[in-house]
């Protein structure tokens, strides 16, 4: 999918290198440094999730494994620019790229996610059941996770958060044309007041009733409008120079690592070390050209993305399982955790990419 049309933080299906406006107008660009952008940040989130695993291997402390405990410190950290990023760039999507039409183009792009969610959350409380880790009967955790109150893989979260700062969003760009979209106004009213509604229905009644996660932060909402900012800025806008972007991202990441290490694991991606990183990373490769000679192969990986988003979490927990452990060296935990990291990385880009070609990509992303 067109980095032009496609909203969210993986594309899901192919795309032409630019697309008509409507109206007959010329073609929209194709933002190339986005759809790069984009694939950074998927291998980020592979990296930061590999770090957390060696961190959890030392104990989360120094004193656990110092050379295992730093090089998974470091590389969480490393990784921490990839998730509010996503963010920025769906906001740039939604406000800018390719605003929705009408109510009906927002669904049509929401079941695009939502079913991939679906058909991912079983296949994780599966094989949660299979690795003995899930911590209630299957149909519970099922029924929870409806209602987002429980995540049968952390990194689910984000989901449950993107889509309604997507809807949100979307509103903008419908009002400013003169539409009326009253359903979606309804689903979020429904959304907003569903956390109240669950937990006084549970008083009245008794009942059980789960948890309502559906729902986003202020932070979210913000990085994804100053995304749209930054991102649809024009060439230049931010002077020239890369390097003194390239220095802000370093000197956030050690203030991030220090942070990680002194203060509280994990830091909040509200954090004013967070956005800068995520800053400096942003206008690092802000309307960088590419090759034409490495375009295809950016735009077929980046395709990929939002399945490989869905599936590392499987391969992490098999090879970490496999082969991370604490009472190794500074050469051997750093060699470890390059060998996990690549291999966590090129088994979930081919393994998504091998079920895009059978045709599976609107079920697993």
């Amino acid at each position: 999918m067109s980095t032009t049309a496609t909203p969210h933080p993986a594309p899901v299906g192919p795309s032409p290198q630019s697309s008509a406006v409507p109206g007959g107008g010329a073609p929209r660009e194709h933002r190339y440094d986005i759809d790069l952008i984009r694939l950074v940040c998927s291998v980020g989130v592979i990296v930061s999730h590999t770090g957390a695993t060696f961190m959890d291997a030392a104990g989360r402390k120094a004193s656990g494994g110092a050379p295992v405990y730093w090089t998974g410190l470091v590389a969480d950290s490393l990784g921490r620019f990839a998730v509010p990023t996503f963010f920025a760039i769906a906001g740039w999507a939604v406000l800018v790229g390719a605003p929705p039409k009408d109510a009906a183009r927002l669904w049509q792009r929401m079941v695009r996610f939502l079913v991939p969610l679906a058909v991912w959350t079983a296949l994780y409380l599966l094989w949660g059941r299979w690795r003995g880790t899930n911590d209630g009967p299957i149909g519970d955790l099922a029924l929870d996770s409806l209602f987002a109150s429980v995540r049968p893989a952390y990194h689910l979260w984000y989901l449950y958060a993107y889509v309604p700062v997507i809807m949100l969003l979307a509103l903008v760009p419908m009002v400013r044309a003169g539409k009326r979209p009253w359903g979606i106004a309804v689903a979020l009213l429904a959304i907003a007041a569903a956390p109240t509604l669950a937990g006084d229905l549970a008083r009245v009644t008794d009942w059980d009733v789960p948890r309502f996660g559906w729902s986003f932060g202020a932070y979210q909402v913000i990085y994804a409008v100053l995304g749209a900012l930054l991102l649809a800025a024009p060439a230049g806008a931010f002077g020239r120079r890369r390097l003194p972007w390239l220095l802000l991202a370093a000197a956030s990441l050690v203030a991030v690592v220090g942070y990680q290490h002194r203060i509280h694991y994990v830091i909040p991606n509200a954090s004013v070390a967070i956005a800068l990183l995520t800053g400096g990373f942003v206008l690092a490769l802000h309307r960088v050209r590419l090759s034409d000679r490495i375009r295809p192969t950016v735009t077929r990986l980046v395709e990929a993305t939002f399945g490989v988003y869905m599936v590392h979490i499987i391969f992490e927990d098999v090879l970490a399982d496999a082969f991370v452990r604490a009472d190794v060296g500074w050469p051997a935990a750093v060699a470890l955790f390059l060998a996990v990291c690549a291999g966590i990385t090129v088994l979930s880009f081919a393994v998504t990419l091998l079920w895009r070609r059978m045709g599976l990509a609107r079920l697993l992303g």
